[in-house]
């Protein structure tokens, strides 16, 4: 059965926004789990805009699940990931301004990326590069010896043309089942919604989706309860 996790940074964005000290991504978090999520992602930026220092490190003390911390592909961050202790480190782009550009490109980074996965896995930390559905990327993730890929599925969420949607999924499922052939893991996230998660549950290799601002959208309406739950029937409806 997939993974269902939530990302807290739209809590930590709105705390921000407001200048407070709530809403609190970190009891936002515990709240999840209690509702039965498998797992929490948290992006540490660069800028914090979204999570602080310290809200990374009361996560760490705090998630009795699965700790995915999402950074930016740079030495510091890795260093501060490495610091934490998250049970995966997913790295992304630096400094993007729209969620289609936060893959990574991995055949032009490919040795400073080998030796951030080999860092992070040195420390007993699983290693995860978000790409984009493009079986190159994949394969070069396979070569540097990460152990899962993410798949930006933020172009779903933007895709009106019936034909073109069929399209998009087609090719993240290529690249899933060419990754699970590889030995990788394979998770989803970004930008996917109600509509979008039940074209992606047909695609059985993808273990873990990752999803932010729709569960907490809907949370604003019926509870995080049901919110969590309304996700979790779609992925597993059994």
């Amino acid at each position: 059965m997939a993974r269902l996790c939530v990302c807290v940074n739209q809590v930590g964005f709105v705390r921000n926004s407001n200048k407070r000290k709530d809403p609190d991504p970190v009891t936002a978090a515990i709240a999840a789990e209690l509702a039965g999520i498998d797992g929490i992602v948290a992006h540490f930026k660069e800028d914090r805009s979204d999570l602080t220092d310290r809200d990374v490190s009361v996560l760490k003390q705090v998630v009795q699940s699965h700790l995915n911390l999402a950074i930016p592909m740079n030495d510091d961050m890795v260093k501060k990931a490495i610091k934490v202790l998250p049970d995966m480190v997913t790295v992304v782009a630096s400094g993007y301004e729209h969620e289609s550009e936060a893959s990574l490109n991995v055949m032009e980074n490919s040795e400073y990326l080998e030796d951030i996965v080999a860092a992070l896995r040195a420390n007993n930390i699983v290693a995860s590069i978000l790409i984009d559905p493009d079986i190159h990327q994949m394969r070069a993730v396979a070569k540097i010896g990460a152990d899962y890929i993410q798949i930006n599925t933020s172009s779903l969420a933007h895709v009106e043309d019936l034909n073109a949607m069929t399209d998009s999924i087609e090719q993240i499922r290529s690249v899933a089942m060419a990754g699970n052939k590889l030995g990788l893991g394979i998770s989803a996230g970004i930008g996917i919604n109600h509509q979008t998660i039940r074209d992606l549950i047909d695609i059985p290799f993808i273990e873990e989706y990752n999803i932010g601002r729709s569960i907490f959208s809907r949370a604003l309406l019926v509870g995080l309860d049901r919110g969590i739950s309304y996700f979790r029937k779609i992925i597993s409806p059994a």
